[in-house]
């Protein structure tokens, strides 16, 4: 069989390199390079994207291999209509693993054409750390990356304020544009890189708050060989989306006209605020995702689909939606039970096959931004614990010991945080395990266990669920 490149296809035009996007995994191409795969078939727009890989390992040897080639299939059913698609997204130019190739990575900022930056490197890749240096080859962290590059540009072209970027950060994080904007300044000061940077920063660059909303599978591993067979070509990079897209951005006019999405079909909306639309979203579809993967998966599912099918565990789903996570949003509460329907159809979609270990990665720092405020801002409202993210929470310790019940555990996060696990469970009991996990200031970015009872409850339910298993937790603290 054939693999997919564009020599095979046809596919010889080459755009200029518009955007710099930092990585490559399912959710940027299944919603960034899919929005610009359609902005340049429908508009005039004309760009191309340079992928940075953000981290040692990852995809962009495969991406180069299949000349920046991918297959987008989007299955879903929109107001009873079944849809079915597969696009073959052509927007990759240029695939760079800076961890191999510097030169190549820092040769990016003298682009004349370079205008954009998007990026997601999760909740977990947004951080400023004090220990990461210019000379790096490169730097660990995501913004020490982009800030070498801005400063390479502003040196190469004499501080020019029309060589500044419009910075698209996607990661699921409260003000992510603000928040990267902050670590760069950050390392401006901690490299003494001149004021003349940190202005040019200011005056030059734009950077834009997001919101991204997309279920997005990956690779669809069970049914590949019948994909491949039924395209007619070798595609190691298949990428599986539902249909559902709504991107949200803080902008004005002058972004609208920069990114013309008005007219095509895609659901891209610029507005004045996201926060009502983060509010919802992370809240509610992300908050689900991330409660519900270490609970459904001790039950023994693997699926999202299982979980919102089974009698059980729906029960813990629909429990901690209606009872804690709705009446804890300051939000219209018709909109909000609206806009959980709409979720839970396409958490049944079925075309999708939505694996709980894919939602896993870097659950920690997911649970703190999807999660923990809805179990705050119940406590603080209602002034009691609240049953089922307390639930949630227990599960997730649990699930962070990496076994249960003789099986290992889809366990993905920083090395750091695995190795603080190992070690608690190794040396603590129950009481003392807990009261670590949540006194970990660096965890939650506050000492949950002077919320009064929490400790204790979760501590309760840990024994049970590592002993009785999930069900049995539901049942002695929730039914």
């Amino acid at each position: 069989m054939k693999l997919l490149n564009r020599i095979n296809l046809n596919l010889s035009t080459s755009r200029p390199i518009k955007i710099i996007q930092f990585g490559e995994g399912n959710f940027l191409r299944a919603f960034v390079d899919f929005a610009l795969h359609v902005l340049n078939r429908d508009t005039e727009f004309d760009g191309s994207v340079a992928i940075i890989q953000p981290i040692p390992n990852g995809l962009v040897d495969l991406l180069e291999s299949q000349n920046g080639l991918y297959t987008l299939l989007q299955k879903g059913i929109t107001k009873g209509e079944i849809i079915d698609k597969q696009d073959i997204i052509d927007v990759i130019e240029k695939c760079i693993n800076p961890y191999q190739d510097l030169t190549e990575f820092e040769q990016l900022a003298k682009l004349n054409t370079l205008e954009f930056v998007f990026s997601n490197t999760t909740e977990a890749g947004i951080r400023y750390d004090e220990k990461d240096t210019y000379d790096g080859n490169p730097p660990h962290t995501f913004p020490g990356k982009l800030t070498v590059l801005l400063h390479k540009r502003f040196e190469h072209f004499n501080g020019d304020l029309s060589k500044g970027l419009t910075i698209i950060p996607c990661e699921l994080i409260n003000n992510n544009a603000d928040e990267l904007k902050q670590c760069i300044l950050s390392y401006a000061s901690l490299w003494s890189l001149g004021d003349g940077f940190t202005d040019w920063i200011h005056k030059a660059n734009h950077f834009h708050n997001t919101l991204v909303d997309r279920i997005v599978p990956g690779y669809p591993k069970n049914e590949v060989d019948t994909l491949q067979k039924q395209l007619g070509y070798e595609d190691k990079l298949i990428v599986s989306a539902e249909s559902f897209f709504l991107w949200v951005i803080e902008g004005d006019e002058v972004l609208k006209k920069k990114l013309p999405f008005d007219k095509t079909a895609i659901n891209v909306k610029f507005v004045d605020s996201i926060q009502p639309y983060r509010t919802r979203k992370v809240r509610i579809l992300n908050g689900i995702h991330t409660s519900m993967v270490p609970f459904c998966y001790l039950h023994g599912l693997r699926t999202v689909k299982e979980s919102i099918d089974d009698d059980f565990t729906s029960q813990f789903i629909k429990g901690v939606m209606h009872t804690e996570i709705i009446p804890s949003i300051n939000m219209d509460k018709n909109e909000l039970e609206g806009y959980a329907e709409e979720v839970f159809d396409r958490f049944r979609n079925p075309f999708i096959v939505h694996k709980l270990e894919s939602i896993a990665l870097n659950s920690i720092s997911k649970f703190k931004v999807r999660v923990l405020p809805s179990l705050l801002s119940y406590f603080e409202k209602y002034q009691q614990l609240p049953s089922y993210s307390s639930l949630a929470l227990a599960s997730l310790i649990v699930f962070y010991r990496g076994t249960f019940q003789g099986q290992n555990l889809p366990v993905q996060d920083a090395p750091e945080i695995l190795d603080f696990f190992e070690n608690a469970w190794k040396n603590f009991d129950d009481d003392q395990l807990v009261s670590a996990v949540l006194s970990n200031e660096s965890f939650w970015d506050k000492d949950l266990t002077k919320i009064d009872g929490l400790a204790r409850l979760v501590s309760q339910m840990v024994g049970v669920i590592k002993n009785q298993g999930v069900k049995n937790a539901f049942n002695q603290f929730i039914s």
